[in-house]
């Protein structure tokens, strides 16, 4: 490529790293993006920087742990002053453009009081241009739907199935067709953009598909494309059983609600059924395969505009999904359910990395700074994560990390429920985690820390923190815990020296 390539940026929420066909999952089909992998690179463990929604793709646009970018909740303001993604792009002439949302709150410093970009947490992140935003509330997918002939007289009930009372579980589809799913919306948005571009500039393409976040629903094929399997859960024998391994856990149980899992719902995830959570993760199987489908569709626009060789293309998540396993079901906390999602890298013309599998760890900070050098740009923050480029080349980065990291905050500014209940300050309700090959370590501000034998306990289930005969791994573990901490503190001046013969920098990772 001579000139900057087209970059186009895909996350898919709540998508597991574990649910693709390329890292060998036994059920899910997701043929397109295996045929990408196959032309591209896959990071086989590659672990979101922290959870919900706003704190991961904070980190993931920003380049930051959560450490430094400080978004601890949905709802917490992103300073301003902070780079990203779609700022830098534009520095380099690109015009990014967002399909779908970024689940990003504005800095309030500089708003008026009175602003209505301050009553919710989907913001935009500062340098997009926005083609086609998709909130919460859906409404502009709802009213496509109407123009398609549907008559929704409730769209709190569009994702309820046909026939069913709210909150059922069940796998009978929706009112809409696979045709008709926000994600064909987004994708028919974005390839009508796509087609409207002249080929004189670059472009730049930010898709955010909502699925496979819940609710958990999906039209025909894909609702029954998969056998509903009740067994095969990772966790210990019972609720009670894993609510009772930390305080946190049994916190979360205690104050879990299925509203957000299944359309209209108002009882408790625990009472659901292991039939129910079979028929659920199939549900949510089908909803990965259906975006999948979508992707494909993509592609395809992609190769018959003659622009496959032009444009670079990365498909991942922002967190991923507990799916029932350790009796959970969403994300947060510090199992590797929530936060292993998958990320693809496809660069035409770095032919060395085609097809390769990268088993090093690798980390949603991570892609800022790769985008960055695949069209040769300048961060104005110190990014944390290290470029992926050297993996994208067939190579092996000197000294790259043995271990992966992220943070969960439970803070409540607004209600102050967490505080309460634990009887700590909001900046003791966090927790930072190091998992390597052996170990995981989970580090709580003010509750008891974990620690789990990873080689001979894959599943998290055995707790040996209060083991005294792993005593010294924990203290091992809570000081490379402690190191990178104070690796990671903000660099962006530390690397710029004033002197007699003027400012003298560094690069960020020296």
């Amino acid at each position: 490529m001579s000139r900057k390539p087209n970059i186009l940026l895909i996350t898919a929420d709540q998508w597991r790293g574990s649910a693709l066909g390329a890292v060998g999952h036994p059920v899910v089909r997701t043929p397109n993006v295996d045929a990408l992998a196959a032309e591209g690179v896959l990071f086989e463990r590659h672990y979101a920087g922290a959870a919900p929604c706003s704190p991961a793709r904070a980190g993931l646009y920003t380049g930051l742990y959560q450490m430094n970018h400080r978004v601890t909740r949905n709802g917490t303001p992103m300073a301003a002053s902070l780079d990203n993604v779609a700022r830098a792009a534009r520095r380099a002439g690109y015009d990014p453009t967002l399909f779908g949302y970024t689940d990003v709150s504005p800095d309030p410093r500089d708003r008026a009081p009175k602003d209505p970009d301050l009553t919710s947490y989907e913001g935009v992140l500062p340098g997009f241009t926005v083609r086609q935003l998709l909130p919460e509330h859906e409404r502009p997918w709802i009213s496509w739907l109407e123009g398609r002939g549907h008559r929704i007289e409730d769209p709190a009930r569009v994702h309820v199935p046909v026939g069913h009372a709210p909150g059922t579980v069940t796998a009978d589809p929706p009112l809409y067709s696979s045709d008709e799913t926000q994600t064909a919306f987004l994708a028919g948005e974005f390839l009508r953009w796509m087609g409207e571009q002249d080929g004189t500039r670059p472009w730049f393409a930010h898709i955010s598909f909502l699925r496979p976040h819940p609710p958990f629903v999906v039209p025909e094929p894909y609702n029954r494309m998969y056998a509903p399997d009740p067994h095969g859960f990772v966790r210990r024998p019972s609720r009670e059983a894993e609510a009772a391994v930390h305080p946190y856990l049994a916190y979360e149980f205690a104050r879990a609600k299925g509203s957000s899992f299944l359309a209209g719902m108002k009882g408790d995830c625990a009472e659901w059924t292991a039939e129910d959570h079979g028929v659920i993760r199939a549900i949510y199987f089908g909803m990965i395969s259906e975006v999948d489908a979508q992707l494909g569709r993509i592609f395809a626009a992609i190769r018959a505009a003659g622009a496959w060789e032009d444009t670079v293309i990365v498909v991942t998540s922002d967190h991923a999904e507990m799916m029932g396993d350790h009796w959970s079901f969403g994300k947060g906390g510090w199992f590797d359910q929530s936060y292993h999602i998958p990320l693809v890298v496809r660069v035409p013309g770095r032919k060395a990395g085609h097809g390769r599998r990268v088993a090093a760890f690798t980390e949603a900070s991570d892609l800022f700074p790769t985008l960055l050098d695949l069209w040769d740009g300048t961060p104005q923050t110190a990014p944390d994560g290290r470029s992926l480029l050297p993996f994208l080349d067939g190579a092996a980065p000197p000294g790259w990390r043995d271990a992966a990291h992220w943070e969960f905050d439970f803070r409540d500014i607004s209600g102050s429920t967490s505080e309460r209940h634990f009887g700590l300050a909001s900046r003791a309700c966090s927790l930072a985690v190091i998992r390597d090959e052996a170990f995981k370590y989970v580090h709580f501000a003010g509750l008891p820390p974990l620690l789990y034998d990873l080689r001979n306990d894959p599943g998290e289930l055995v707790d040996l923190s209060g083991d005294p005969g792993y005593l010294r791994v924990r203290l091992g573990y809570a000081e490379r815990l402690l190191a990178w901490r104070a690796q990671s503190l903000d660099q962006t001046l530390a690397y710029c020296e004033l002197t007699a013969d003027g400012p003298v920098s560094k690069p960020f990772h020296d």
